[in-house]
């Protein structure tokens, strides 16, 4: 896609420090990283969230999605690392992506970006998951514990 940004670092068009380029996807560091270290991993072509990736792109990109978070730390020495994707909100790029966030004990980042909540029972609970897994083949619910 012309205007998208992700699109043209694919490209070779944008400027990117790029950690790997394979067919799968490509990875680069985000210029606004959470910690120095920060990687977004994008497929190729143009999706633009990760229920339009095509099926047959899946496994070859969250493969590479893991390969990332498996570098990042022995490259860095962090201890571990944060995954997360957005979907349309928060998206601040409308192309698939995911941050490989470095991870250390003690690094200050806090839980999530979001503030939690909870569930009033488990009907709640219950009720969330039953609408959810209605829209995924009728699937049912399985108590927790």
């Amino acid at each position: 896609m012309a205007d998208c940004l992700f699109c043209g670092v694919v490209a070779g068009s944008v400027p990117a420090f790029r950690v790997v380029d394979r067919a799968e996807g490509v990875g680069f560091l985000d210029i606004r990283p959470v910690f120095k270290g920060h990687v977004l991993v994008v497929p190729r072509p143009h999706v633009p969230e990760l229920s339009s990736l095509p099926l047959d792109l899946l496994p070859g990109f969250f493969a590479l999605v893991q390969e990332v978070a498996a570098a990042v730390p022995r490259a860095l020495g962090s201890t571990g690392t944060f995954v997360a994707m957005n979907n349309v909100v928060s998206q601040s790029v409308p192309h698939l992506h995911a941050h490989v966030v470095p991870r250390t004990k003690g690094d200050g980042l806090r839980g999530f970006f979001w503030p939690r909540t909870k569930y009033a029972a488990d009907d709640e609970a219950h009720d969330y998951a039953s609408r959810i897994g209605k829209e995924l083949d009728g699937g049912g619910v399985t108590p927790a514990g």
